[in-house]
């Protein structure tokens, strides 16, 4: 079923609810660059550290895009590794899979999402909360995490003319660094010769040097440089001469 953007829909997650958690529980959960962002800064960890704890990476082949997934607990069940008896303990900055939960984004149609699971698995879809569907996402706070996906999806998606397979494995590793290792790429920038290479004004500098999400930002304007061929970058006028030669 399809829900438009002013469409209503029923929903409530709380402890009283049977099914209390069970969608936490051997499911492969996507994480996203803003996903990682926001978790490892909850838990006041450095990328690297909670890449390494937390996630796993998938690769389709030797020369494919890597995407990371959130590495779920071995023991029973195989539980969310942040899953607490009293539900999520990193809530306000949990993934967008499941921020959107129960619904999902229709991928063919704009503006309208559809529900990924019936009323038979998620007791949820039965109470008789009743929610306007753009006032969900505002609850959900969908926006933030929308705005930053869309500008991931820019470079990976499709409509962005990318190919399936990448003929270097450094191109690679820079596309994971960059997308998924933020604090890596920050030292990337400032203590390698990046900043001789490309213009980069001090104010963006100082931004990027302490915020996060502005530096995520710059990491994508980067990537469609270096990936897409778009100019989203500009070269010092000493090195573009170079590059001419």
């Amino acid at each position: 079923m399809n829900i438009t953007m002013y469409g209503k829909f029923r929903f409530s997650c709380h402890k009283g609810v049977a099914c209390f958690t069970k969608c936490c529980k051997n499911v492969t959960i996507f994480l996203t660059p803003y996903d990682i962002l926001r978790m490892k800064n909850r838990l006041g960890v450095s990328s690297e550290e909670f890449l390494a704890t937390y996630t796993r990476t998938l690769v389709g082949s030797a020369h494919s895009l890597p995407v990371v997934v959130l590495r779920m607990s071995e023991q029973g069940d195989k539980p969310c590794p942040f899953l607490t008896k009293d539900g999520c303990s990193i809530y306000e900055d949990r993934p967008w899979s499941c921020r959107l939960y129960p619904l999902d984004k229709d991928a063919a149609e704009e503006d309208e999402f559809r529900l990924i699971v019936g009323d038979d698995f998620c007791y949820g879809l039965k109470e008789p909360k009743e929610w306007i569907l753009e006032d969900w996402l505002e609850d959900q706070g969908f926006i933030a995490y929308d705005n930053m996906n869309v500008m991931f999806d820019q470079i990976t998606g499709t409509e962005a003319g990318w190919k399936e397979t990448v003929p270097d494995t450094s191109v690679i590793d820079m596309f994971f660094m960059t997308a998924y290792n933020i604090d890596k790429f920050r030292k990337f920038i400032f203590e390698s010769t990046f900043l001789d290479h490309f213009e980069v004004d001090q104010a963006t500098q100082d931004r990027i040097r302490v915020d996060d999400q502005e530096l995520l930002k710059f990491g994508f304007k980067w990537l469609k440089f270096g990936l897409l061929g778009e100019k989203t970058m500009t070269l010092r006028k000493d090195r573009e001469g170079k590059k001419k030669k």
